[in-house]
C-alpha cells in the first residue's frame, strides 16, 4: 500500500508538472513565433498571458458573456494589443539594436502592466474551469478536469501553428523573413506587415495561455513577468528558435518544479529548474533542439 502511495504521489506531481510545462511551453512558443520573424526577444509576452486570464475575467466574469463568444473576444482584444506593440514600440525604431530592443519590450511590459494594475486592481481573479472543478481519481492522483482543457490546447495550438507555417502562403511568408528579411523584400514580401502578423499570433497565443490557466491558478496583475522568466527559460532551455524545443523545455521546467516542491519544498523548485537549466547550456550553450547560430539582430 505505501508503494502504491508512493507510485500516486509521483503520478500526480507529473500530472501537475505536464499541466504547469504545457503553459511554460505555450509562453515559450510566443516568444519563438516573434525571435522567428525578427529575431527579437519580446519580453512583454508575459503580458499577453496576464491580460488574456484577467480580460476573460471581465468578458465572462464580469459582463456574464457566454464562454465561447468571451474567449474569442479575448484572443482578438489580445491580438489587437499585440498589433499595437509592435506598431507604437517596436516599428518606430530605426536601426535597433539588441540593447534598444530588449529596453523597448520591457518597457511596454511595465507599461501594460501599470495599466492592468489601474483598471483591474491588485486582486488575484478567479474564472469558472470549463468542465466544472470535480476533480478525477486516476492510479491514485486527483485530476482537475482543467488540466485537460490545458494540455489539449497545448496540442491544438501546435497543430495550427505547424500547419500555418509549413502549408499556407503567409506562413511560409514569415518564415522567409526570418531566413532573410532583404531577400524577403526582393521577391516582394511585405517584411512589416509579416513582424506585425508575428506579434499578432504572439499575443493570441499567449490569451489562450492565459485563459486557460486562470481557472486552475488565478490571475492578477503581476503575474506576467513570472510567466514571462519561465517561458524565457523553456526557450533558452529547448533552444532559441525552435518549435519542439520550446514544448520540450516548457515540459521539462514544469515537471522539474512540481518534483521539488513534491519532494523536497516549494522554495527550492525555481532554483532547481535553474540549475538544471545552467546544465544543459554548459553542456549545449544552443539547447536541447537550437541552432547554435541564435545570437544576430536584423535591421529592418
Amino acid at each position: 500500500m505505501e508503494q502504491i502511495s508512493i507510485a500516486g504521489q509521483l503520478f500526480q506531481y507529473l500530472i501537475t508538472g505536464i499541466t504547469v510545462g504545457s503553459i511554460y511551453a505555450m509562453v515559450a512558443i510566443g516568444f519563438n513565433i516573434i525571435y522567428d520573424v525578427t529575431d527579437i526577444i519580446n519580453f512583454a509576452q508575459g503580458e499577453f498571458v496576464m491580460l488574456g486570464g484577467l480580460t476573460m475575467v471581465l468578458f465572462h466574469v464580469s459582463f456574464q458573456i457566454p464562454i465561447i463568444i468571451a474567449f474569442i473576444l479575448t484572443v482578438m482584444g489580445v491580438t489587437l494589443i499585440g498589433i499595437l506593440v509592435d506598431r507604437l514600440a517596436i516599428r518606430p525604431i530605426r536601426q535597433p539594436s539588441v540593447l534598444t530592443l530588449i529596453i523597448a519590450t520591457i518597457a511596454v511590459s511595465f507599461v501594460i502592466r501599470g495599466a492592468a494594475m489601474f483598471f483591474w486592481g491588485k486582486n488575484p481573479f478567479d474564472l469558472p474551469a470549463f468542465s466544472g472543478r470535480n476533480p478525477i481519481t486516476f492510479y491514485g492522483a486527483v485530476i482537475q478536469p482543467q488540466y485537460f482543457w490545458v494540455v489539449g490546447f497545448l496540442i491544438v495550438v501546435v497543430i495550427v501553428l505547424s500547419i500555418f507555417f509549413d502549408k499556407t502562403i503567409t506562413g511560409k511568408a514569415m518564415k522567409a523573413c526570418a531566413d532573410n528579411a532583404d531577400a524577403a523584400r526582393l521577391v516582394g514580401i511585405n517584411v512589416n506587415q509579416m513582424i506585425m502578423l508575428s506579434f499578432a499570433l504572439s499575443a493570441g497565443v499567449g490569451a489562450v495561455a492565459g485563459i486557460i490557466i486562470t481557472p486552475i491558478s488565478l490571475m492578477e496583475y503581476d503575474r506576467g513577468a513570472m510567466l514571462a522568466v519561465k517561458g524565457f527559460g523553456a526557450v533558452i532551455l529547448g533552444g532559441l528558435g525552435s518549435f519542439p524545443g520550446a514544448i520540450i523545455g516548457g515540459l521539462i521546467l514544469g515537471i522539474i518544479e512540481s518534483l521539488v516542491a513534491g519532494l523536497i519544498s516549494s522554495g527550492y523548485k525555481d532554483a532547481f529548474a535553474l540549475v538544471v537549466l545552467l546544465c544543459v547550456l554548459f553542456f549545449k550553450p544552443s539547447g536541447i533542439l537550437g541552432n547554435i547560430e541564435i545570437s544576430k539582430i536584423k535591421r529592418f
